[in-house]
């Protein structure tokens, strides 16, 4: 490579589609893919005041803030941009709150200096800490209720991860890099805890901008199905449910809106919780054993044929019918007794 050119340079694109604000929630409800909408959100007035400059979008947002401390996510001086785990691997940040007009002070007057702190606000509810910063910029989302959250930050690279729910990510302020990668990629990202993480999702150990191939050989797998997009002011990238994604902010001063969702009901349990109580109870019994619990996953779960409940009445199938919230309940309740013997 080039001086000052980056691995990811050369990837292919993200897709891009031509979608109008009004033809979105139908183009949400059929994508499998991840794709890129140029100028999807140019309208709103958060990027009509990040294009007029840093001072007005920093006053357009004070505006809207509550008045209320804001957390946030503070790195050591010259400790670079990537909030990630210390070598002791606990975190190379602290948290700490303020009010929303010092901290992003803090982001604007360390433009420039070589060993300023990485300074960040992650996933701000947009009706927990505004007033009217949600009504004023929107996107037609159809029926869904999507969780709406603000990122501020100045150049930040934020690690591989995913994310459970679908994810629609607006670029309001600055330049976002984001590398995707399909979600049977995790064995070649090189996984951290699952327990002890940066924002609650496991992360790529991986550092993408200087791989260690000796350390991380398969990560050459995963880039072979890597795809890049760069995003300007308004412009939007769909990120379906579990894809990896590695999140850079380009520009000294950064700010991202995203809209979560998922198209499961709301009273199923979290895949997650599952993942982990299955380390609890499976993972390390004998194979032979793991062996005929793999069998039972598959009839019960993953397969869930006909043949699973078609010999009993239907009034008597129990949590093996399509659940319902009652009988969702009904699975709650014995496993919090179970649990908590």
């Amino acid at each position: 490579m080039a001086e000052g050119e980056s691995l990811l340079d050369g990837l292919p694109r993200v897709p891009e589609q031509l979608v109008t604000p009004g033809a979105l929630d139908a183009k949400l409800s059929e994508a499998q893919k991840p794709f890129v909408v140029r100028g999807l959100a140019a309208h709103w007035p958060l990027v009509e005041a990040a294009n007029a400059g840093d001072a007005m979008v920093r006053n357009y947002l004070v505006e809207h803030a509550r008045p209320r401390s804001f957390p946030v996510n503070i790195g050591e001086p010259g400790g670079g941009d990537r909030l990630f785990y210390d070598a002791q691997m606990g975190m190379n940040f602290r948290m700490a709150q303020g009010p929303l007009g010092e901290i992003i002070d803090g982001i604007l007057a360390n433009i420039g200096k070589p060993d300023a702190p990485v300074i960040y606000l992650s996933s701000i509810d947009m009706d927990g800490y505004f007033d009217g910063l949600r009504e004023e910029n929107r996107l037609p989302l159809g029926n869904r209720v999507p969780i709406e959250s603000v990122w501020i930050g100045g150049r930040t690279r934020i690690a591989a991860h995913n994310d459970v729910p679908h994810n629609l990510a607006i670029c309001a302020t600055g330049r976002r890099r984001f590398t995707l990668f399909p979600p049977e990629e995790f064995p070649n990202l090189y996984l951290g805890p699952l327990e002890n993480t940066p924002a609650g999702r496991p992360v790529s150990m991986v550092d993408f901008a200087a791989p260690d191939f000796s350390l991380h050989p398969r990560f050459r797998n995963a880039l072979e199905c890597a795809q890049v997009a760069d995003l300007a002011p308004g412009d939007a990238i769909f990120i379906p449910s579990l894809w990896w994604h590695h999140v850079e902010g380009l520009a000294p001063f950064n700010i991202l809106v995203n809209y979560w969702w998922s198209d499961a009901p709301s009273f199923l349990g979290k895949p997650e919780d599952a993942l982990f109580h299955a380390i609890l109870a499976l993972r390390d019994l004998p194979d032979a054993d793991k062996a005929r619990w793999r069998a039972l996953f598959d009839h019960y779960v993953f397969a869930n044929g006909a043949e699973v409940t078609q010999h009993l009445p239907p009034d008597a199938r129990g949590i093996l019918a399509p659940l319902t919230p009652h009988s969702a309940g009904q699975i709650r309740a014995r496993l919090l007794r179970s649990l908590s013997r």
